[in-house]
């Protein structure tokens, strides 16, 4: 069973009156401070992957330490280049799918200023030590609070958005976002509880306890993973690939049990984090169990997405937009693979506390999440701004600078994460530590300086795409310029 994507054309004819039909200013500002964050975060990332090969690279400077440049650059990456690319990709995507325009361009600019005002305040007390010390959620109580009234604006106009839709048919596509917003909300406002010191101090106490506390951090930290960069991103992939390859989903009927599956197992997985914790046995057990469910709709939707190019393979030859959106798939499948595999208490005894986590984490966000975004952003840019990509051969040069640093940097981190493990666990024949913690440490230097040499590359492929992005954008100014200054003045009466 297939699906065809209801849509209007690509050509500069279509754009034009596209812009007209649809709000695109909004999707233009989103995916432009993405690219922007996209930068920032990532070279932020490269410079505390070198402070820890190079800890002189800290300057004895506590504001460009690792452990406040760490959250600027988690915040900056997954907030301000993957949300923003969200806001971006989901505001086109339920536009163009239900043919009507955006429900408020008043509101949809509130998410836009209020959600860029969030990030850098949150870099800015990142670097002045404030944070609430849970992963993902390092913000503070008053922005917590700004991000709650800017998911509750942006839940309204996107449903609203599909109440006044001309398609009966909602495409799966908006099913992936809406469950995305839905339930990072609900993550976001429990996993953030909590009692300000007083009204004038960003600090605050979490209202959750103990091992409570941990279980309701996980909760949420797993499932920023599976609903923010992973149901979301599926979303991007729903429409996006489909729309570079040409062709109809290759099953829609597996889409929507895909859809339901994985929202239903992702909710119950996160206690997985917590093996060999004060965490009842049971509940970490529980979780691992749901976790090796979590294949099924995971390959699942792999495979769909994968097999939507049957009949078209010869683009990955020609396109290299497709090579972006394809080779994402395919980290995403090895990532999905690796997280249940992680998740098994035997492995997991290995990979805790260890640099494998590391790289598992950064499998998905380099190669699905960030690869997936990047293919979407080279479909997007010319339909965006009614002209053709600046760069073709920029594109493929990009494609081989990210998958070189990706292939670096997750080859590094798997070396130390099983390294730190097999070291942390040999014992000698009297039954003591057979390795000093500080061995440990010098055995990970290596590692830790490809892994920076990794992200060297792939920041600079992120620099190839803001050239790109910006010389597409002149080239359409001034194209424009041309074809008003071809336009005769009205005659004199």
């Amino acid at each position: 069973m297939t699906q065809t994507i209801a849509d209007s054309t690509g050509t500069r004819e279509g754009a034009v009156s596209a812009a007209d039909q649809y709000n695109y200013d909004i999707v233009r500002k989103f995916t432009i401070m993405a690219i922007i964050w996209g930068v920032l975060g990532m070279t932020t990332g490269v410079y505390i992957a070198s402070e820890l090969a190079w800890p002189f690279l800290n300057f004895g400077i506590p504001e460009i330490s690792f452990g406040r440049l760490r959250p600027v650059h988690t915040s900056a990456v997954i907030f301000g280049f993957g949300g923003s690319a969200l806001f971006a990709t989901s505001y086109y995507v339920v536009q163009r799918t239900c043919q009507t325009r955006l429900y408020s361009d008043t509101l949809a600019n509130f998410t836009f200023w209020g959600w860029q005002v969030a990030i850098v305040i949150s870099a800015l007390n990142y670097v002045s030590g404030y944070t609430q010390s849970r992963e993902y959620a390092e913000m503070t109580w008053p922005v917590d609070i700004l991000i709650a009234v800017i998911w509750v604006v942006y839940f309204w106009i996107y449903t609203q958005t599909l109440r006044r839709r001309s398609q009966p048919h909602i495409y799966v596509a908006n099913w992936f976002y809406m469950a995305f917003i839905l339930a990072t909300a609900l993550l976001h406002i429990f996993n953030n509880m909590a009692m300000p010191v007083s009204l004038f101090s960003w600090e605050s106490y979490s209202l959750h306890a103990g091992v409570q506390d941990a279980m309701t951090q996980w909760w949420y930290g797993h499932n920023a993973v599976g609903f923010f960069l992973t149901a979301a991103f599926l979303g991007m992939m729903y429409y996006f690939v489909p729309k570079q390859a040409e062709r109809p989903v290759y099953s829609y009927r597996l889409s929507i049990v895909h859809f339901w599956a994985l929202i239903f197992l992702y909710m119950w997985v996160g206690a997985h984090h917590l093996h060999w914790t004060a965490l009842p046995d049971w509940t970490s057990t529980l979780a691992a169990t749901f976790s090796i469910l979590l294949l099924m709709p995971s390959w699942g939707g792999m495979i769909n997405g994968i097999m939507t190019l049957s009949g078209a393979w010869e683009k990955l030859r020609t396109d290299p937009i497709m090579l972006f959106l394809i080779t994402s798939l395919s980290f995403y499948g090895m990532s999905t693979f690796e997280g249940p595999l992680m998740s098994l208490k035997s492995v997991n005894a290995l990979s805790h506390y260890t640099d494998w986590t590391v790289g598992h984490v950064h499998s998905g966000a380099l190669g699905w999440v960030a690869m997936i975004t990047i293919g979407s952003f080279y479909h997007l840019l010319p339909r965006l701004y009614g002209t053709r990509l600046f760069s073709q051969k920029l594109v493929y040069a990009h494609f081989f600078l990210a998958t070189i640093g990706i292939v670096l940097y997750i080859s590094a981190m798997w070396v130390a994460g099983i390294g730190q493990g097999l070291l942390l666990r040999a014992f000698d024949e009297y039954g003591n530590l057979a390795y000093t913690f500080i061995e440990t440490v010098e055995f990970l230097h290596m590692p830790y300086a490809v892994r920076a040499i990794g992200g060297m590359f792939f920041v600079a492929g992120m620099l190839l795409l803001a050239y790109n992005a910006w010389m597409t954008i002149r080239q359409a100014k001034r194209e424009n310029a041309t074809a008003d200054a071809s336009i005769p003045a009205p005659a004199a009466h």
